[in-house]
């Protein structure tokens, strides 16, 4: 049995010592780096650590004859609905039926710029995986799992309380006024 509590602080950690690590080393050949914490993400590998924490439950559960594809060798490209298709995180098989599918994000700093755009990026993946199982793109599996494993930054501007928005004819939802944006992510994913 997995230690589930001392493989996801590993997981913490691995994110945290790879964005560190890819900050300083982008643009080491070039000399062209990204502007501000960008360079520490565009080399990805930053959330392989929770994708692997994942894959090590699905294996703990023993699935018969599971396959789970986490690499570039191994396909985590789907078909999509409204995209041609999607390469995911994570594809978990059994017997060439789709099991379950995740699909891993964070968000560090630029909370007002990301927002919106991790919870439009979240809503469109999923509606776009819906969409594709119900034409029977993934025949003939059963009605798989999606994921969505999602790491905020907890920082005072992540977890401070926004301004109140006030928009004319109509109003913004109260759940969304005044929350910080950490609270604004549990509502809205």
């Amino acid at each position: 049995m997995l230690d589930y509590k001392k493989q996801l602080a590993n997981a913490v950690q691995h994110f945290w010592r790879t964005r560190g690590r890819q900050k300083k080393r982008q643009g080491g050949g070039s000399g062209l780096k990204d502007a501000g914490n960008r360079a520490a993400v565009t080399g990805g590998k930053h959330a392989d650590g929770f994708v692997r924490l994942i894959a090590a439950i699905i294996k703990d559960a023993a699935l018969p004859k599971v396959e789970i594809n986490v690499t570039k060798r191994k396909p985590r490209t789907l078909p999509g609905f409204y995209r041609p298709c999607k390469e995911w995180d994570l594809v978990v098989l059994s017997d060439n039926n789709l099991v379950a599918v995740v699909e891993v994000k964070s968000q560090v700093g630029s909370f007002g710029n990301n927002f919106n755009n991790r919870v439009e990026e979240a809503l469109g993946n999923a509606t776009d995986f819906w969409a594709a199982y119900r034409e029977g793109s993934f025949k003939p599996s059963q009605r798989p799992w999606l994921g969505y494993l999602f790491m905020l930054e907890e920082t005072p501007t992540s977890l401070r309380p926004t301004k109140r928005i006030k928009l004319t004819p109509y109003d913004v939802d109260e759940a969304f006024q005044e929350r910080s944006y950490a609270k604004r992510y549990e509502i809205g994913l």
